[in-house]
């Protein structure tokens, strides 16, 4: 079915110089851009956070489903980006266009609850800036007690870590008397330091009152919080002053770095018997079973690769690169078909390239997870979560592991922090517009870009401030995301079949893929939703 133009739907005022598609493979990468800065904002909170705490809860056993939450929503994502190239429109007022409850210049059901999905996104930024601010507090404390709270921590943590070595060692029958002799001497030496260490642990009591509970609690420093409003101040200027390109080469050079040093960790750490990742970990990871750990992947699963979030956010990218205007507005010619067909084809090119690099990293990130958080009885949460991400990195880089994982986790949690601010000024703003409640002009909305871009950084952080609990912020996040996934899979099946030019529809292979993704995004989505019903209804 091929609808007409909708003559009294605005069009952008910039889809006016088209230009023809690049045909060869330079020309084409040449124009790939939207993809990245999407692979900039999930690699932090659905790579380094989510996915490594599910590999920490469950093993290897989800290698599975990991992967699938990568590759099977790639073809909503295109749909919802061949919906703006055609009409030059962008994807809220595509998702007020679904059938369903409504009010009429209020947008809709499915609007309506994209600002639930924002509202914890923002939460899950507020995550992430604390990630980073423990990232910079552990490199960096502020003051003496975080110094203090870092020493005891640290050596807590190299504990728990070295009685699990000493554990496997012992289970692998090393032959290697000498190293066993090493591993409990260093046990005994972190046990000493626990015990003389300036920082004294909250004691675990139970609450008579709440002045009882003050008093016996010694809560961690401040530092994190601190960094965590610096970092917000830094990001709301440069927001505020930069534009799409800076966002673009920002999040892909961070992205980049951090993604080399985990895949050369994951190499290298197979020199080491006592954590290597084994072929049979491979074949257990795809062997589809459920496994313990699957509520916590499924959760993720609504964040690892392209999330709800970034399904809505990928288009508005791909409007501010230029593949709309360059497509030009859409007439019965057939010039505008044949630019059409270049452009969606350099957009599905972007699409796939930004796929392959989040999976990448998305399965590094996971197998260092089991194989060594897992190993360890580790859960990467609280205050002590970027400490125990690190961990990751010890069997490889000894002593430099810290150093190296806290530069690399400030590179890609700060990019999906940086990135996701700059996507979220763009679709809150235009949420605004369609539902009726502010201006639709083009300087209006570039006006409420910036001054978005500055407030929702501090939001992000009081967030944070109330809920020092990156991992869990994350996670919320990701089971609320993974709710929206079977709608926004509905809304990309509306879009194929009743907002098609069939002029550039896709073929019969791809509405299969197309399907089958629908009903992954589905399942995951009910399961999601039933789980946390589940477990407000029984616990």
């Amino acid at each position: 079915m091929t609808d007409a133009p909708d003559a009294s739907s605005p069009e952008p005022a910039e889809i006016l110089t088209t230009q023809s598609a690049p045909t060869k493979l330079r020309g084409i990468l040449g124009h790939l851009g939207p993809g990245l800065i999407v692979a900039g904002s999930i690699v932090g909170s659905g790579e380094l956070i989510a996915t490594t705490k599910t590999g920490a809860e469950a093993g290897f056993g989800l290698l599975w489903l990991i992967i699938i939450g990568c590759v099977i929503k790639v073809f909503v994502q295109v749909e919802f980006g061949r919906y703006t190239m055609i009409h030059g429109r962008t994807p809220m007022d595509g998702m007020a266009e679904v059938p369903g409850p409504r009010l009429k210049g209020r947008g809709n059901w499915l609007v309506w609850y994209w600002f639930i999905m924002w509202l914890a996104s923002i939460g899950q930024l507020g995550g992430i800036v604390g990630g980073v601010g423990q990232a910079l507090a552990i490199s960096a404390p502020l003051t003496v007690s975080g110094r203090a709270f870092n020493e005891y921590v640290d050596a807590e943590t190299e504990l728990t870590v070295k009685k699990a070595e000493l554990s496997r060692a012992s289970e692998l029958g090393t032959d290697d008397p000498a190293a066993l002799e090493k591993i409990t001497a260093k046990i005994q030496t972190l046990e000493t330091t626990l015990a003389t260490s300036a920082y004294h642990p909250p004691e675990k009591v139970k609450i008579k009152d709440l002045n009882t509970f003050i008093a016996s609690m010694t809560a961690p420093p401040w530092d994190d919080k601190i960094w965590a409003a610096i970092i917000a101040v830094v990001t709301a200027v440069v927001l505020v002053v930069g534009h799409y390109s800076l966002v673009q080469n920002f999040s892909t050079i961070m992205v980049a770095l951090f993604t080399l040093i985990t895949v050369i960790n994951l190499v290298m750490l197979q020199n080491n018997a006592t954590w290597a990742v084994g072929v049979e970990d491979i074949v257990t990871g795809l062997s589809f079973r459920a496994t313990a750990g699957i509520a916590t992947a499924l959760a993720a699963f609504g964040i690892i690769g392209v999330g709800a979030s970034e399904l809505v956010v990928y288009p508005y990218w791909c409007l501010e690169k230029g593949y709309a205007r360059f497509t030009g507005k859409r007439d019965s010619s057939e010039a505008w078909a044949k630019r059409a067909r270049g452009w969606l084809n350099v957009m599905r090119w972007d699409a796939w390239c930004s796929m392959l690099v989040y999976t990448f990293a998305t399965v590094a990130f996971y197998l260092l997870g089991a194989a060594i958080l897992g190993r360890s009885g580790l859960d990467p949460k609280g205050s002590e979560m970027i400490r125990m991400l690190a961990v990751m990195y010890e069997p490889v880089f000894g002593h430099s592991a810290q150093l190296l994982f806290l530069f690399g986790a400030f590179a890609v949690l700060y990019s999906t922090f940086f990135v996701a601010n700059a996507s979220h000024a763009r679709t809150f703003s235009d949420a605004l517009r369609v539902l009726g409640l502010v201006a639709g002009s083009d300087a209006a909305h570039r006006f409420r870009v910036k001054l978005l871009s500055g407030v929702f950084p501090f939001v992000c952080l009081l967030f944070y401030i109330a809920i020092p609990q990156p991992a869990f912020l994350v996670l919320i996040s990701g089971v609320i995301q993974a709710v929206m996934l079977p709608m926004l899979a509905g809304a990309g099946l509306f879009f194929r079949y009743r907002r098609i030019d069939q002029r550039v529809a896709p073929g019969v292979a791809w509405d299969i893929c197309l399907w089958i993704s629908a009903a992954g995004m589905l399942v995951a989505g009910v399961w999601a939703f039933w789980t946390k019903l589940a477990d407000m209804l029984w616990n």
